[in-house]
């Protein structure tokens, strides 16, 4: 039977290759190409959960490491500039989940966090278990978004119903 740790970081592992399968085989025009009315693009969806799932929650708020890398400008965790590729852009999600792996294996499920936000209410992400499900919940719910989005690209189905 596996463990709590194992299911967790099985669920993490999980979302973030249903995120990368939904991507594959799709063009560069199609990556950057806003689908629904909120305006964001798959290749936008992978640089968020990059900065904003990955590196703030398990860099900053896990490890306690700096938030100096923020990009500046509203919705900046969701933009792509046209100069960079879509190989730089998955490859710095892989690069992210591979720190994060990092990171999650040096770190009791039992821990504080080393950093937490002043208006975060008491006891909200109180342990690395809480932050390790938070970011579960967000990587699973974008790779559903991604569902909808390819589907309306180019008919692909993630699961067949």
């Amino acid at each position: 039977m596996p463990t709590e740790r194992e299911t967790l970081l099985g669920a993490l592992h999980g979302a973030r290759t249903h995120v990368l399968d939904q991507l594959e085989g799709l063009d560069d025009a199609s990556l950057r190409r806003p689908v629904l009315p909120s305006g964001w693009t798959p290749l936008g969806l992978v640089r968020h959960l990059t900065l904003s799932d990955e590196r703030y929650w398990f860099e900053v708020v896990v490890a306690g490491g700096p938030l100096d890398w923020w990009p500046q400008g509203e919705r900046g965790d969701w933009l792509v500039r046209d100069d960079e590729t879509v190989e730089e852009v998955l490859g710095a999600y892989r690069s992210a989940a591979q720190v994060s792996d990092r990171i999650l294996a040096g770190v009791s499920l039992d821990a504080a966090p080393a950093h937490r936000e002043s208006d975060w209410p008491a006891g909200r992400f109180a342990d690395v278990r809480s932050v390790v499900q938070h970011v579960v919940v967000e990587t699973a719910t974008h790779a559903g978004q991604l569902d909808a989005v390819r589907e309306l690209l180019d008919g692909r189905q993630y699961i067949v119903l």
